[in-house]
């Protein structure tokens, strides 16, 4: 099996608003998101291609997210629970045929990052609350 990976990033606001500190407030940051794809090349030697990947990225995660308020589309977004939203708008386009989703990661600053995988999709998914 092979993985590839596709990076991305998007700005938006968002406060947490179940927590308390700093990040209880508005606030923004520069995400950076990768999404990883398992699976075994095709005829012509590819997993998933990377245009195609990168159109997905386009219309079901920026198109919603890039300069957006979160907490508009995600009640209490964390780095935990962008990265499940995320989980949920890209897996049903990817799997297919020899590839699964495999990774979502999601950095909110360079430092900081959450990775989820199909088991922590299926027992926190119930946790996430979408707003639109």
């Amino acid at each position: 099996m092979v993985i590839l990976k596709r990076e991305f990033s998007f700005d938006a606001a968002h406060y947490l608003p179940d927590y308390h500190g700093k990040c209880e407030r508005l606030h923004g940051h520069t995400y950076k998101a990768a999404i990883f794809v398992e699976g075994s090349p095709d005829e012509e030697g590819m997993v998933m291609d990377f245009v195609e990947l990168k159109g997905l990225v386009e219309e079901r995660i920026l198109s919603k997210l890039d300069h957006s308020c979160l907490n508009d589309v995600i009640k209490r977004p964390s780095a935990e629970y962008i990265a499940l939203w995320i989980w949920g708008e890209m897996e049903p386009h990817i799997n297919a045929g020899k590839r699964r989703l495999k990774y979502v990661q999601v950095w909110e600053s360079p430092g900081s990052s959450v990775i989820i995988d199909e088991n922590d999709f299926e027992n926190f998914r119930g946790m996430l609350e979408v707003v639109s």
